[in-house]
């Protein structure tokens, strides 16, 4: 079995690492509309800046600029880019005997360009370069990882703190969008929808899926319950299955339980949902049910792999 250290920190760089890319994401969406200058643009800022729970968002939605700045370079807040990336690079330096150098690497060079000095005036001289390049780089350490690292163990920890951490920031997106709040008026205009659909890197697959038909109840449907995309919250939650399966063969466990049974209920929650159903109880419920069940799969990993009570691995 992993030690608990270990399997922590490759969990962490997991999180870290989609966070980070989500992050560039909203914020280059943010940027892109804000070129219209119209109240949609501010909507969208607002909607991004609520999905990642910025408290201050609707004054920040004013100036989508130093609003992605902020999210991207912002040393003081611990959710940013750049502490994302440190914090994933901590972790990865920690059990770098785990992962490739080829791993290594790409996540190291990424954070040298986040945290050098020159960093704020490339962000200010082409901002949506900047986060493209950083997307890219992202894109690379996981392809790296996947073609490098032995998927055993190590492997499954890693994915399974990026599809937890996904299933969470879709989710948080969705019930900002299309959840039922007081004075909260529904999306509809189609610039918006098309933007929401970029901050999760949904609109080409949606389109070949539904057209150009921006239906809410449609985008609703695809971000929760497509089960071939791979940001959707249902194809994230039967990765998060697999992945706690292949862990708990590994640590050689027998018996299905504690976070491996908490991820098949929730992967069987939402493969048999009522899109009916859902629509007339509203989105919000379920949206919030769905992260309260991926709040506790965080939780039970932690008891079963990380923080358990060292008497449980000692043989009888």
């Amino acid at each position: 079995m992993m030690l608990a250290r270990v399997a922590d920190s490759l969990y962490w760089i997991g999180r870290y690492v989609e966070r980070a890319e989500h992050l560039c994401r909203l914020s280059d969406v943010m940027l892109t509309a804000a070129l219209d200058r119209t109240e949609s643009a501010t909507q969208i800022a607002r909607i991004a800046l609520a999905a990642v729970g910025d408290p201050d968002d609707a004054a920040k939605a004013l100036d989508p600029y130093q609003a992605a700045r902020a999210l991207v370079l912002n040393r003081e807040d611990a959710g940013s880019v750049a502490n994302s990336l440190a914090r994933a690079r901590e972790n990865a330096r920690q059990v770098r005997d785990q992962i490739t150098t080829e791993t290594w690497e790409r996540l190291n060079l990424i954070y040298l360009r986040m945290s050098n000095p020159d960093a704020a005036k490339a962000f200010a001289d082409g901002s949506q370069l900047f986060l493209h390049d950083t997307i890219a780089d992202l894109h690379l350490f996981k392809g790296a990882g996947d073609s490098t690292m032995s998927h055993g163990e190590g492997w499954s920890f890693l994915l399974l703190g990026v599809y937890l951490e996904r299933a969470q920031l879709i989710g948080s997106l969705l019930e900002v969008v299309f959840g039922q709040r007081p004075r909260r008026r529904p999306v509809t205009n189609h610039f918006v929808l098309t933007s929401v659909l970029r901050m999760s890197c949904a609109l080409e697959p949606y389109l070949r899926a539904y057209t150009a038909d921006m239906q809410t109840r449609n985008i609703l449907k695809f971000l929760m319950l497509d089960e071939d995309f791979p940001r959707s919250i249902r194809f994230c939650t039967q990765q998060i299955e697999q992945h706690l399966g292949s862990i708990t063969r590994h640590a050689g466990f027998s018996g299905t339980g504690g976070p491996e049974r908490l991820a098949g209920r929730l992967r069987a929650r939402l493969q048999y949902v009522d899109m009916a159903e859902l629509e007339a109880q509203g989105a919000s419920a379920f949206l919030n049910t769905v992260l309260d069940e991926c709040m506790s799969i965080h939780s039970g990993v932690y008891d079963a792999f990380v923080a358990y009570p060292l008497e449980d691995r000692l043989p009888a």
